[in-house]
């Protein structure tokens, strides 16, 4: 998949008003979007959003796994296929960091040692590419690494969520919803997407959620990409640079123009701004969203999902 994005797609930023629908024409280029849903909830609420997989395809059902502190959600027709790669990975980056302390703390990219396993070289390579700390790339990779796994396995559908870090292989549609805590889009939109899209990863970021290292102050970024390591590091990007809601328009601009990212989407305070080749973002009901919000012993909330 080529998700390269057009110097003609990016060069101007326009505000357009939102009502909790979204039309088709209203994501083909970079802009920010008022909020003015008339569900409001709450006028200043605490906003955390990151994504959860929904209800989308019958028979689908999800499962929770834990391994050493890190959380996911998995639907496959090979999870044990899934555990063991976990597993696996997680150990030779753990062995790694044990050769390479500064690769588990580092901040900024960093040259490997002799030796590197491939986690641990495709954490880097997207720390290359965006600035930030290969650690920043974790979750995205070991989705990614975990669906590669059942997928050679002959697995037919492989979905795999790590602390809001989704990377997806399916024959049919997925649909991804945004939870937001408290605020007005709080389970009310979501990205749909199709089987030619997959495998895809679907990552988010965000400056008041979760327990990792965050500069910014940003209630969500969402990445879409082709690689769990690119769309994990560049969501932490994209959540570090955005302070204001001004800071909006070019933080998707700098995102959206980095190679291979389809597609970005940030929300920070009233204003929700898109760019890029993002999946159909659509409006998303589903009475059962809050049971499939999972905990954070370190942090609270996490998004997960089953059907």
């Amino acid at each position: 998949m080529s998700c390269g994005i057009s110097e003609s797609s990016i060069q101007t930023a326009r505000t357009i008003p939102m009502s909790c629908g979204i039309s088709e024409s209203s994501i083909q280029a970079v802009r920010t979007i008022p909020m003015s849903c008339d569900n409001r909830i709450d006028e200043n609420p605490t906003v955390v959003i990151r994504t959860n997989i929904a209800q989308n395809a019958a028979m689908r059902h999800y499962q929770s796994y834990s391994h050493r502190g890190a959380n996911f959600r998995i639907a496959s027709t090979h999870p044990q296929v899934i555990h063991m790669e976990i597993r696996r990975q997680r150990r030779a980056l753990e062995t790694y960091i044990e050769r390479h302390p500064e690769f588990g703390s580092s901040l900024g990219p960093l040259e490997l040692l002799a030796g590197a396993p491939e986690v641990a070289r495709r954490m880097q390579a997207a720390a290359a590419v965006t600035g930030v700390g290969p650690m920043a790339a974790v979750a995205g990779t070991m989705a990614h690494l975990a669906v590669d796994a059942a997928r050679s396995a002959g697995a037919g559908e492989a979905i795999v969520e790590n602390g809001g870090d989704i990377f997806l292989y399916s024959t049919a549609i997925v649909t991804v919803a945004l939870y937001a805590g408290n605020n007005p889009l709080s389970g009310k939109l979501a990205l749909r997407v199709h089987p030619q899209r997959m495998p895809l990863a679907i990552c988010s970021s965000s400056s008041l959620m979760g327990h990792s290292l965050s500069f910014g102050v940003c209630d969500l970024a969402t990445v879409v990409a082709p690689d769990g390591a690119l769309a994990d590091a560049a969501a932490t990007l994209a959540c570090n640079l955005v302070k204001s809601p001004r800071d909006v328009p070019g933080v998707l601009e700098r995102i959206a123009a980095l190679e291979r990212i389809c597609g970005v989407l940030i929300i920070k305070a009233d204003k929700v701004g898109v760019a890029g080749d993002l999946p159909e973002l659509i409006r998303h009901n589903d009475p059962t969203f809050s049971n499939k919000i999972t905990k954070d012993a370190r942090s609270g909330a996490l998004p997960s999902g089953h059907d």
